[in-house]
């Protein structure tokens, strides 16, 4: 047998292994979306809709927090100023396929929240025989940490952003002569686009990570570009939150953070090959 055919061979054969990963992966999505699909109840009234009502636990905790604050700043700071939530009037359908299409979807947005773990478990093991020993053991905790990371940006973003964003738009007027009437289609899209996109944002020190494995990205570039990463942490936030102080605020210290903890990653990790690469 010829290498040409050899070569196409090992091709072939790891085609074959990458498609029956996506599968197991996809097929983790439908099980888990087809889960969710059969308890509607608690998938929309539970979860998707409770950062619509006054009674969500982010705006119990805004009220009792202003209250705190009042105790100590009387003069500066009102016992409710921060006691917001439950402006949402009730959702409209325009669309006669509307809440099913939505009802799809939810589903399967729900399936790869949950099913996250196991599908990059299943990427990372596609992956990892191509690795050498040394890399092996450099990215050791890879699946662990990186699902901790999307999981707390997902709650992160359910349980602070999209509420400060859903009460700031359903109480924002132009003038008092237009009144908000919010359909499901917005709220849904508005309340999944915030939550994904602060999972994926939390996966900031796992991207620096194999940035800096590929020899990509250095921690001195990293310490140099700084500044210039706080500024955009503040676009983002601007764009992901509402235009006042406070929401953005909420974003970019964290978004700064992991920052932070980007470099310190991105700095181990060239430690620790130039240590392999001295053994």
């Amino acid at each position: 047998m010829s290498n040409t055919d050899q070569n196409e061979m090992n091709f072939l054969q790891h085609l074959e292994e990458l498609r029956w990963h996506l599968i197991r992966s996809i097929a983790s999505v439908l099980i888990i979306a087809i889960v969710a699909f059969s308890n509607k109840s608690f998938v929309f009234d539970v979860i998707i809709f409770s950062p619509k009502g006054a009674d969500f636990i982010t705006y119990q905790f805004l009220c009792w927090l202003s209250v705190q604050l009042n105790a100590f700043f009387p003069t500066l700071i009102s016992a409710d100023v921060l006691c917001i939530g439950g402006n949402i009037p009730q959702l409209q359908n325009l669309n006669m396929s509307g809440q099913f299409t939505t009802h799809i979807m939810i589903s399967v947005v729900a399936g790869f929240v949950v099913a996250f773990p196991y599908i990059f478990w299943e990427i990372w093991r596609f992956i990892k025989p191509g690795l050498m020993d040394k890399e092996k053991k450099l990215s050791r905790g890879t699946v662990f940490f990186s699902s901790f990371l999307f999981t707390t940006g997902i709650l992160f973003g359910y349980f602070v952003i999209a509420p400060l964003s859903i009460n700031f738009f359903s109480t924002y007027q132009v003038s008092a002569d237009v009144a908000n009437q919010f359909t499901l289609s917005t709220y849904i899209s508005t309340l999944t686009t915030i939550v994904l996109a602060c999972g994926v944002l939390f996966e900031l020190p796992i991207v620096i990570y194999f940035l800096t494995r590929a020899g990509l990205i250095y921690p001195e570039m990293l310490q140099v570009y700084r500044k210039h990463a706080i500024v955009g942490a503040f676009v983002l936030s601007a764009i992901l939150t509402p235009p006042d102080v406070f929401s953005q605020f909420l974003v970019t210290v964290p978004l700064a953070i992991l920052y932070e903890i980007s470099i310190v990653v991105s700095r181990r990790t060239v430690k620790k090959i130039k240590e392999r690469a001295a053994e």
